[in-house]
């Protein structure tokens, strides 16, 4: 008896220490992913490993709520060691087998790792770790340019994969870092015409066609309505026969009868709004940007330079995927093929994120 209070008594110690709203928006939209993954694919394999990876996920942001997040502000070691792992496993896809011509992932049997989601929360531990201890002289450019060496490197590997959309997702991280702690403007000057170069290379260099027709037609996919618009128009299909309150759970043709190309991952949006309609699909933004708002309230709240700039490089990786997501499925940014938060299929980003959000509540409980 006395057993069970004490377990109770440290339950409920355990919940007034974390972010409860945090908490509780994590584990109804990771709930909401299995039931709408049920309705786009049935009992079939794609809803086992999703509970799989929801389990998974909650495991490890609990688990990382329960380390004490001061080892990776005072110690240089583990935070480049696994940011190095990170690099490692990104350099591994190349050896492992491509997936549509992309050596983005690195495959075990019918399973599936993107290393570079891994990277993503490595960088920005890295980030914070490099910025919260030099945060006085973030006026001088060798600071900045030592953190662009960090950010360049593993987007340098995911640009060979060739891996548009992450690229995209690391260097919205890297800028919104650097901008939260008060960059030069001349030094944000020569960054955006380095960006501008970059880019420009990417085109004429890196993209392969299939990219660049990704590009191209999203502005008009009527152009090409079999071919590379066809993703596009069948998913504002999708989007537009769900109208206000969706055809309901399991009932979403576009997505069950195949019409719909990734009803699991890249149009995930599109069959979840076909399901649930407006409403549904404005209730999943709506909880995502409650989290980012609970994700800087914890930052606003610690002492610790490292968890203000953690908090938001992780407000950025949730949000960021999120609205490109949500663009994409629209029509107002090409495809990029990067998941959208929670509800995608697989377990790479949704245990990354879920593991960020640990090292939050890590940094709410010991400030």
């Amino acid at each position: 008896m006395a057993l069970k209070k004490s377990f109770r008594s440290s339950i409920r110690n355990y919940f007034k220490e974390i972010d409860l709203p945090l908490f509780a928006a994590t584990a109804a939209i990771s709930l909401f992913s299995i039931l709408n993954m049920y309705g786009i694919d049935g009992f079939g394999s794609f809803l086992t490993k999703q509970i799989i990876f929801v389990v998974i996920g909650l495991g490890a942001m609990i688990l990382f709520s329960f380390f004490n997040y001061r080892y990776l502000k005072n110690y240089s070691f583990p935070v480049l060691l696994f940011y190095f792992i990170s690099i490692f496993l990104l350099i591994l896809t190349f050896v492992s087998r491509s997936v549509r011509g992309v050596n983005a992932w690195i495959v075990f049997g019918q399973f599936t790792f993107e290393p570079a989601e891994l990277a993503k929360l490595m960088l920005i531990v890295l980030m914070a770790k490099y910025f919260s201890q030099r945060h006085v002289h973030i006026n001088q450019f060798r600071h900045v340019f030592v953190s662009g060496i960090y950010y360049g490197i593993p987007v340098l590997i995911i640009l060979a994969q060739p891996d548009l959309g992450s690229a995209i997702i690391f260097s919205l991280i890297w800028i919104s870092i650097l901008a939260s702690i008060g960059i030069n403007k001349k030094h944000l000057f020569l960054l955006i015409i380095l960006a501008v170069l970059v880019s420009y290379g990417s085109w004429m260099f890196v993209l392969k066609p299939y990219q660049k027709d990704r590009l191209l037609t999203f502005v008009n996919p009527a152009n090409d309505p079999r071919g590379s618009g066809y993703n596009l128009i069948q998913s504002k299909i999708a989007i537009g026969s769900g109208y206000w309150f969706g055809s309901g759970l399991g009932k979403g043709s576009q997505a069950t009868l195949g019409f719909l190309p990734e009803p699991h991952n890249d149009f995930v949006f599109a069959a979840t709004a076909e399901q649930f309609g407006f409403v549904g699909i404005m209730a999943i933004m709506a909880t995502i940007s409650f989290m980012v708002y609970r994700i800087l309230a914890i930052g606003r709240a610690t002492a610790s330079n490292f968890g203000k700039i953690f908090s938001i490089g992780m407000a950025v990786f949730l949000f960021s995927h999120a609205l490109i997501g949500a663009s994409v499925n629209i029509g107002l940014l090409p495809v990029t093929g990067i998941p959208f938060p929670f509800l995608s299929y697989g377990g790479s980003y949704l245990i990354s994120i879920m593991t960020g959000l640990g090292i939050l509540q890590s940094i709410k409980r010991y400030g």
